[in-house]
């Protein structure tokens, strides 16, 4: 990168008589981090030139030789051939500069009727826009790895938790598909989120709008914006849209920090009840034993990474008097690395989700422990016609028995069982055991294979649409 921060900027420099400090110049510049938005930056300029010939502020020429200019700008770039500046401060300058040198006075009349204060809100709102595309694909990936997963595990049993305490027999299937269910709701949010990012700011110029004659409905449209922004001072000032993303990438590695915790439960020798392919584990360096589930601890760990820099744009903005700040250089740097955690987790994830591999054995043999039928065995008293707290206070007692002599509920014989209630019949051997009480839960929601598939058919079709 070219360090010449001596000079003064040619874009603003008119009213000064000194140059730049040099540490001011780059303490102060963002092309360091905003020069990955030079695609955005360009397409958005190609359409401000495209407008300004057809209200007549440029001659269709003049159009032509900026857009050659910055197609020529843009092959430089992703040559590896553009030699970027500290001292044009940013991406924005930066390409404007190397446009009018290859193609003169001509390259100097792109900004009429702009300023960077709205180039930049679009610049970062068309980036964004295209992020959000590719995130929202790569949740649909991981989404039908989870939906596949779920199929594939209708019938498998394995406790239901909560206070991390063995609770009823669930199966895995349905587990997993509470997965899908938050990711389903991060999905829709990102989509409704979308809609406020695909607003235009540009035509908003400083702050106050512009005497030339633009059409901003038409930038809008060969821009791909639903519409133009309806207000010039929030358009250049507004970053509530990068806050909203940041938002619900904050809620959607909070539920992929969640699915971490359980997956790495799961692949402990405790728990056993997964095996986490070798790909997405590391070893140690002294302990040859180990198989460390790195990826879940990670994804686990930038959870905290992305919700601090949500409270960051959000400590940025809630001082800012209208209209733009500098202060709002400082938001590309948290929705970018955001932007790039929430890439890369949902990567790891949507590869690693549909190759884990279940222990059923181990899962089954688990949720025989911890009593997971004693709700059933109440239910069962209550449909015989016991009020429901003295069915409870059986049920504790059969298992304060089961516990002293080391029995879970299905072990334990008729006899042993009456001895407690004289309701108990043969019949309650069909409720205590295990596929006997997933498959008493059929319903919608519930826990039964039977739902299970209904819950995979109705996913699969919403994400047949999208």
């Amino acid at each position: 990168m070219s360090n010449d921060s001596n000079a003064t900027n040619q874009s603003w420099g008119g009213r000064f008589n000194e140059p730049t400090d040099a540490f001011v110049a780059e303490f102060t510049a963002s092309v360091q981090f905003d020069q990955r938005m030079y695609f955005h930056d360009i397409q958005g300029s190609i359409a401000h030139a495209t407008m300004l010939a057809k209200v007549g502020v440029l001659s269709e020429q003049e159009r032509d030789q900026i857009i050659q200019g910055l197609s020529e700008v843009r092959a430089d770039i992703e040559a590896g051939e553009f030699e970027w500046s500290v001292a044009l401060e940013d991406v924005h300058m930066n390409i404007e500069a190397k446009l009018t040198e290859k193609i003169g006075i001509t390259g100097k009349k792109l900004h009429t009727g702009r300023s960077r204060n709205d180039q930049v809100a679009t610049d970062i709102r068309l980036y964004l826009r295209d992020e959000i595309d590719f995130i929202a694909s790569e949740i649909t990936r991981l989404q039908q790895g989870i939906v596949g997963l779920a199929q594939r595990e209708a019938e498998t049993i394995m406790p239901g938790f909560t206070h991390l305490q063995t609770a009823q027999p669930v199966t895995f299937g349905h587990h997993v598909m509470a997965w899908n269910e938050m990711l389903q709701r991060d999905y829709e949010r990102l989509m409704d989120c979308r809609k406020r990012v695909n607003i235009m700011p540009l035509g908003a110029a400083a702050l106050a709008g512009t005497s030339y004659p633009i059409d901003r409905a038409l930038t809008a449209e060969l821009l791909g914006f639903e519409r133009p922004s309806y207000n010039s001072l929030d358009s250049v000032s507004d970053r509530d849209f990068a806050i909203e993303f940041c938002s619900f990438a904050s809620l959607l590695l909070m539920h992929l920090s969640r699915a971490s915790e359980e997956l790495i439960l799961w692949a402990s020798a405790q728990f056993d009840f997964i095996d986490l392919p070798d790909r997405f584990c590391t070893g140690s360096s002294i302990m040859p034993q180990k198989k460390n589930p790195d990826v879940p601890e990670l994804v686990r760990g930038k959870s905290g990474r992305v919700t601090g820099h949500l409270i960051s744009l959000l400590m940025l903005m809630k001082s800012q008097p209208l209209a733009y700040n500098k202060d709002n250089q400082e938001d590309k740097e948290p929705l970018f690395d955001v932007l790039d955690t929430v890439k890369g987790c949902l990567r790891a994830y949507a590869d690693m989700v549909p190759a884990l591999q279940v222990k059923a054995s181990k899962m089954r043999n688990a949720a025989l422990k911890g009593f997971a039928t004693a709700t059933d065995l109440a239910d069962y008293l209550v449909v015989k016609g016991m009020p429901f707290r003295d069915a409870h206070e059986v049920v504790g007692k059969a298992v304060a028995y089961g516990i002293e002599r080391g029995k879970d509920l299905s072990e334990m014989s008729l006899e042993e069982l009456q001895q407690f209630s004289d309701t108990i019949v043969d019949d309650v051997f069909d409720v205590l055991t295990l596929e006997g009480s997933v498959n008493a839960r059929n319903h919608i929601g519930g826990t039964a294979p039977a739902q299970v598939r209904e819950a995979v058919k109705r996913a699969e079709q919403g994400l047949s649409t999208r």
